[in-house]
């Protein structure tokens, strides 16, 4: 089974699960207004998270915005239980704090490839940025691009032999990425009321080297992207 079929997979399930939620709460069989807990940011950042770590590289990012969801949805769920706001600023720092350690064990094991000119590595988060690589041998990386955007400049590397792959994540942001038109580019992107385009103008008299390949790979959720030359 191949990726995409593995994201339609876990995408169906969660309708399916949604549906079942609704099933249950149309006949009463659940008790509190389903509505009311499914169409809140709390559950939508526990979605959001969930898609994030099926289906990207990025699983702390994934994890961290859906615990976020369920510790903030439990007041929609039993109200009784009522969060002041120390306790909210609590949580926030603890998660920011998660984010940052975690985040930087993961940089730190990772080090060789984000000072290598033959990788990407960037993340742009409410805000954006601009890189422009020079490589003989560029072998892929990620992007990642939540509530920001960036631009990435390709077009003074060479793809290394084989398979490469740029893994994106866009929420609520979009990316922006230029390579050289005789790039052998597949675009295997998963949108969600979003896209993502391939814009590069071929060159008639310029071959393409199939035995190279940049594969665009990942998910895009309200955002969008696209790749030119």
């Amino acid at each position: 089974m191949d990726n995409n079929i593995d994201r339609r997979v876990w995408l169906g399930m969660i309708f399916i699960f949604l549906g079942i939620l609704f099933l249950l709460n149309s006949l009463e069989i659940i008790s509190f207004n389903i509505t009311n807990i499914i169409f809140t940011w709390q559950f939508f950042f526990i979605v959001i998270g969930l898609i994030i770590t099926i289906n990207t590289n990025k699983k702390l990012l994934g994890g961290i915005l859906s615990g976020i969801g369920v510790v903030f949805i439990i007041p929609e769920i039993f109200p009784t239980i009522e969060y002041d706001f120390t306790v909210v600023l609590a949580i926030i720092f603890i998660a920011l704090g998660l984010y940052i350690i975690l985040n930087k064990v993961e940089k730190e094991r990772s080090s060789f490839l984000a000072e290598s000119q033959d990788t990407i590595n960037d993340i742009s988060i409410f805000g954006g940025s601009e890189k422009s690589l020079k490589s003989d041998n560029f072998k892929g990386g990620s992007i990642t691009a939540i509530f920001g955007g960036s631009e990435i400049n390709l077009k003074e590397c060479k793809l290394s032999e084989g398979n490469n792959i740029i893994d994106i994540l866009c929420v609520f942001g979009g990316t922006t990425i230029k390579v050289p038109s005789d790039w052998n580019v597949i675009i295997n992107i998963t949108p969600i009321f979003g896209g993502f385009s391939n814009k590069i103008i071929k060159d008639p008299l310029v071959q393409v080297d199939t035995n190279k390949k940049i594969i665009v790979k990942g998910l895009v959720i309200f955002g969008g992207g696209e790749i030119k030359s």
